[in-house]
């Protein structure tokens, strides 16, 4: 019998993409011989992974969990729109997001957790072997406060917690908890209908900034402007593009007439405290993924030797 080593075991697991414990379980049963260890797997089903694995999964839920004080979202991807209905799916991506808010928001740290008596991984290798379908925990995050809430929204809804847009807004107060959850929710509302890369200015990185620099200066110089003027034009056009992606400083889409730092300014006296925004997340399935578009016609040609 052939020691069954960590390198044979990841060995197998490149070849099959079955889970780690599938790929242990199988060489002890075939003692150690790798093509027997790859047939094992294929008879129980677990090796389907691997023929999947390189099909773009561009669709599938986005999943939160909550808990007081903290809250976890997830990405967990799927080739077809189809499989975000079916239940099993629903199911796993569930369990994803609690992992993912009792471990944080580390996506490896999510995958390597247990779940029951696999870890996150062979669950989803094993539900790529059920459903049929390439799927892939593509992003985890998590937020917490010390004292506040951690305000959720998910758009597009097709159960608690699973949609196809999911927002976490984390906001500090020592303000009343029901108060707060509830501007919690229409703040993550104006998230997910907003879009914005930061918070304010400072969390926005230094090359988006100077990008957009570069950008109003180059107008500002084609147009002939002296240079005392070109520095003008980039300082007032950096203001007007903070109030397009930095949360506090847009339009609040409930109440365009003031920004969002004002409606939370706004709101202190209604909670009893003072509201900071300490960070959020955002995710849309699928964003940044791109898919791949087939010419059936031209597979079919290609097929029968004419092109």
């Amino acid at each position: 019998m052939a020691e069954i080593t960590a390198a044979l075991v990841k060995d197998l697991r490149e070849q099959t993409g079955a889970g780690m414990m599938d790929c242990k379980a199988a060489l002890t049963e075939t003692k150690g011989d790798l093509e027997a260890a790859v047939d094992w797997l294929r008879k129980k089903g677990l090796s389907k992974a691997a023929k999947k694995a390189d099909r773009v999964a561009a669709e599938g839920l986005i999943g939160i969990s909550t808990a007081p004080g903290k809250g976890a979202v997830v990405e967990v991807n799927a080739e077809t729109d189809f499989v975000a209905r079916n239940d099993h799916f629903q199911g796993l991506v569930k369990l994803i997001a609690d992992v993912a808010l009792s471990t944080g928001g580390d996506a490896e740290a999510v995958r390597a957790a247990k779940a029951g008596n696999k870890t996150v991984q062979e669950a989803i290798a094993s539900a790529v072997a059920t459903i049929g379908e390439n799927m892939t925990l593509r992003r985890a995050a998590s937020l917490s406060v010390g004292q506040g809430v951690v305000g959720t929204y998910m758009h597009n809804s097709i159960s608690e917690g699973l949609g196809k847009i999911g927002v976490l807004v984390a906001l500090e107060s020592p303000g009343n908890v029901e108060e707060l959850a509830a501007l919690g929710r229409l703040v993550a509302m104006h998230i997910a209908a907003a879009a914005p890369l930061a918070v304010d200015s400072s969390g926005l990185a230094t090359e988006v900034i100077e990008r957009e620099k570069g950008v109003l200066a180059d107008k500002a110089k084609a147009s002939g402007k002296p240079d005392n003027v070109i520095a003008k034009i980039v300082e007032s056009g950096l203001k007007s593009y903070y109030k397009e992606v930095c949360l506090l400083d847009q339009p609040y889409v409930h109440d365009d007439k003031k920004s969002v730092a004002q409606a939370l300014k706004d709101a202190e006296a209604k909670v009893g405290g003072p509201i900071k925004v300490t960070g959020f997340v955002r995710y849309k399935i699928g964003e940044g993924i791109e898919k791949q578009e087939s010419d059936f016609a031209a597979e079919v040609a290609a097929a029968a030797g004419k092109s």
